[in-house]
């Protein structure tokens, strides 16, 4: 019954005499007082008021009101649901997050396309000196690309070489090279243009710009690890797996690999570091083959095969990296979802004032005499606790309270203390020690 009471101890100050109180107090129950206890979290956000930080526990219903509330077993359920739901959540995000940190990709269809075209030279009768030329074009784009930004074709590649024919254009002007720089601008193709009226023979090496980059393993360790062309982490991994397939790792020195005679011949020694084997592996790495493309330029005005198309495969983003990017970026979610825990929270200490009002009127309604009683001995102490006093005024003013057996000891420590006192003092003003 008392239990209640503490909520209600600033505003008992206010009412006056014991009667009125009690009936002032009843109609008030819900009111002010228990309205001052509690900012709702809107008005904390107005007035810049921080909010205090809730809790799980802060959320479940109190056991004696789910025995008055049958029904809000339902209520613990879903509240048991959501822990465990919020719980899937956190660890898919922490999956989600340690997936993107690696890069997520898909093999693709690049199409290239090789055309060219050509320029008669002058015919008889003009006047104006007229030179033949061809032109030839290098385009292409991904087959079935669903994403909403095409990319350029150059994006694709480190570099492009085209060589053509020795004999026609001698040591000098038979190379085309374009490569990547940090100032590069991307482009949907290449073209180039020289004079001529025969067929040209020509070599297109494309080099692919792999992310992250890819290297090409010396030919003997290439067969032994069964690996050709990959990325430094995926080689790294490939020759560990061999080391503990084939227990080369000594048994007493862990940092020690024991090399077979494979080994032996490849990194030219019978022992070896772990931390070794990066330098060691610098050494067999090489840059991957390009991609080579023969091609004929064809200058007969009647050649209707002109453009030849050829298939590469390629390495993209896969759209699933931005999409699970975007979701750990969004905020939207969270806001709503912050939004209605704050309401949550509200509701339960809605509930809860309640079911303290609720006890607060059956105590009295089953026995007021007793619950006023009780009360006024509770606000006595509060205000007691309140203003600082020390002792009991009650009882202080009454006469019999100074004829008590402790009276006689407390007033000889008083005058001694205050003898002692006086003492120092005059000590102090004459400057020497009394005996």
């Amino acid at each position: 019954m008392m239990g209640a009471l503490p909520l209600f101890q600033k505003e008992s100050l206010l009412f006056p005499p014991a009667c009125e109180r009690v009936g002032r107090w009843c109609g008030r129950v819900g009111g002010i007082a228990l309205k001052q206890r509690q900012m709702p979290a809107s008005t904390c956000l107005l007035y810049g008021y921080r909010v205090k930080r809730r809790k799980m526990a802060d959320k479940v219903l109190p056991q004696r009101i789910r025995d008055l509330v049958p029904e809000s077993q339902a209520y613990m359920d879903l509240l048991a649901f959501e822990r465990k739901l919020d719980q899937t959540i956190a660890r898919k995000r922490m999956e989600i997050q340690e997936a993107i940190k690696k890069p997520i990709t898909q093999k693709r269809k690049l199409r290239v396309y090789i055309s060219n075209t050509c320029t008669p030279g002058k015919l008889e009768g003009e006047e104006s000196e007229k030179v033949a030329s061809w032109e030839l074009r290098v385009e292409g784009k991904l087959l079935e690309d669903p994403g909403k930004q095409k990319r350029k074709f150059s994006s694709f590649f480190k570099s492009l070489v085209i060589e053509l024919d020795k004999e026609l254009y001698g040591p000098d002007n038979h190379l085309v090279e374009w490569h990547r720089m940090p100032t590069t601008q991307e482009t949907d193709g290449f073209q180039v243009k020289r004079p001529g009226d025969v067929n040209v023979k020509c070599t297109l090496l494309l080099m692919l710009d792999h992310q992250p980059p890819q290297y090409k393993l010396d030919p003997r360790l290439a067969r032994l690890l069964g690996v050709h062309t990959q990325t430094r982490a995926s080689i790294m991994q490939a020759l560990w797996l061999y080391i503990k397939t084939n227990k080369l790792q000594d048994c007493h020195e862990k940092e020690f690999i024991n090399c077979n005679r494979y080994f032996r011949q490849i990194f030219a020694c019978p022992r070896m570091r772990f931390s070794e084997i990066p330098m060691k592996l610098a050494g067999l790495l090489q840059h991957p083959d390009p991609i080579v493309i023969n091609h004929v330029i064809s200058v007969d005005p009647n050649d209707q095969k002109k453009t030849a198309c050829f298939d590469i495969d390629v390495e993209v983003d896969d759209p699933l990296k931005s999409q699970m990017a975007s979701f750990l970026s969004s905020t939207t979610n969270q806001q709503e979802i912050a939004a209605l825990e704050m309401k949550i929270h509200e509701t339960i200490e809605s509930i809860n004032q309640l079911k303290t009002q609720r006890d607060f009127m059956l105590s009295f309604s089953n026995n007021p005499q007793d619950f006023i009683q009780d009360w006024l001995k509770s606000q006595s102490r509060d205000l007691k606790l309140m203003t600082d006093t020390a002792g009991n005024p009650e009882e202080e003013r009454r006469s019999a309270f100074f004829q008590s057996s402790w009276t006689q000891e407390a007033v000889s420590r008083y005058v001694f203390a205050k003898v002692q006192q006086r003492r120092q003092e005059l000590e102090q003003v004459l400057g020497i020690r009394l005996t």
